[in-house]
């Protein structure tokens, strides 16, 4: 009998060995809602045989290495909130969670950086920086659950990328088993640090495919004295100018979004579509920036509110649930990209949506009823316009009828070669990316 042929239990005894009894559970001891977020990335009929939760790295090697090993195929997540974005993934023996990997190794206060481990909370970590007087600067879809190794391999970003960039641009080291159960390193833990800066680039929204993220470095920010969020709604033609004229000013916001008209109107902001925009700096600065913002809207025609305190936290957490919620499963949702100049043609051509003013992505959701048909023909209006559509989240028959990544460049060939010299058995998330990588 061979080792991919061993089973379940036996398997599950070797990791066991590995981890120690209490950090392995077998697939069929997990309940329904345990086992859920496994079933919705998953394509194969036969489900993971366990979950094994290493309590440190060297575990965490180890298991891995015993799946190189044995030619099992694994699939790494910290608290699995967004395990079933991407494409699915084609077999599964185990299921391997860095949750109990959640230290923090270094905090460099006067540095302004930060160490953890990747299965830490975003939200736990926001709250160790809190009290130093800082903060992360991501905004990622599911702040209470989603950890840190999960932002990173997903790239989940949020609104915060009109001020301080994405992911990529945030990090300044990462730590991660490779395939081979072989721990590897890259970057460093300083603010002017570049070594191995294009490997954590290639590892971030790599989807778990490449190895098992363990830490991250990132620079931090102080945290802002004030915050003030001004609303805009109106015609396309009037929130376009508003959009065009903000990106041109002198105006500094954190956060800049443009909303669909249905998205508008379920969050009670008004009518037609939207343009959401929030200033954080001293007080001073807040209110004037807020006030020109508002007198261009004035002169546009829009309607304009302003948000502060704890209206302004529920509307940018409403925003968040309104486009990420995850109780209703026949939802789909996708990740897409535009020219900033076509955004508002993309929006007015979908039901709820938003795209961020600077960069041109954003995230619109279709009930997938009618969804798959809804889908393909924004993919194609989004390419017309140099964009792209990729779906993150919709239900497994859903993405079994669409190519989830729509991937029309011409770097396929070398993103499969990066994959065989990184993971050459293939044993990590496979399926899950471009490609089917």
């Amino acid at each position: 009998m061979s080792s991919k042929q061993l089973p379940p239990h036996m398997c599950a005894s070797e990791l066991a060995s590995i981890v120690g009894e209490d950090a392995v559970y077998l697939w069929e001891n997990l309940t329904p809602t345990g086992q859920k977020p496994f079933l919705q990335a998953i394509s194969s009929e036969n489900p993971p045989f366990c979950i094994v939760y290493p309590q440190s790295t060297e575990q965490l090697a180890r298991a891995i290495a015993q799946a190189h090993h044995h030619n099992w195929r694994v699939v790494a997540c910290g608290s699995a909130s967004k395990l079933s974005w991407g494409g699915l993934i084609k077999e599964v023996d185990f299921v391997v969670s860095t949750e109990r990997l959640n230290q923090l190794i270094n905090h460099a206060v006067g540095d302004l950086t930060v160490t953890v481990e990747a299965g830490m909370k975003f939200s736990e970590l926001q709250s160790i920086l809190a009290k130093a007087n800082q903060f992360l600067a991501l905004d990622p879809v599911a702040p209470e659950s989603a950890t840190i190794g999960g932002i990173v391999a997903t790239a989940d970003t949020g609104s915060l990328r009109q001020r301080y960039g994405s992911v990529r641009d945030q990090m300044l080291g990462i730590s991660f088993v490779r395939a081979d159960g072989e721990i590897a390193k890259a970057g460093g833990r300083v603010v002017k640090n570049v070594a191995g800066y294009d490997l954590m680039k290639l590892f971030t929204g790599s989807y778990g495919t490449l190895g098992v993220i363990t830490q991250a470095t990132f620079r931090v920010y102080p945290l802002p004295q004030i915050s003030g969020t001004v609303v805009l709604t109106g015609t396309a033609e009037n929130v376009s100018q508003a959009a065009a004229t903000l990106r041109g000013s002198a105006l500094t916001p954190t956060q800049a979004d443009l909303l669909s008209h249905q998205l508008v109107s379920s969050l009670g902001l008004g009518k037609k579509l939207g343009l959401i925009a929030r200033f954080q700096s001293i007080a001073e600065s807040v209110r004037e920036q807020s006030n020109r913002l508002l007198e261009v809207g004035q002169q546009l025609g829009l309607q304009g509110s302003v948000y502060s305190a704890t209206d302004e936290v529920e509307l940018w957490q409403r925003l968040r649930e309104s486009m990420h919620s995850h109780g209703n499963e026949s939802v789909i949702t996708c990740k897409i990209g535009v020219l900033p100049t076509a955004a508002l043609k993309v929006l007015t051509q979908a039901e709820k949506g938003v795209i961020h003013i600077a960069s041109g992505l954003g995230v619109l959701r279709f009930e997938s009823e009618v969804g798959v048909e809804q889908v393909l023909q924004m993919r194609s209006l989004l390419e017309a316009n140099k964009g792209f559509l990729t779906v993150l989240e919709a239900p497994v028959t859903v993405k079994q009828r669409l190519d989830v990544w729509g991937y029309t460049g011409n770097a396929l060939e070398i993103m499969k070669r990066l994959k065989a010299q990184f993971d050459s058995k293939n044993i990590l998330s496979s399926g899950r990316f471009v490609g089917g990588i």
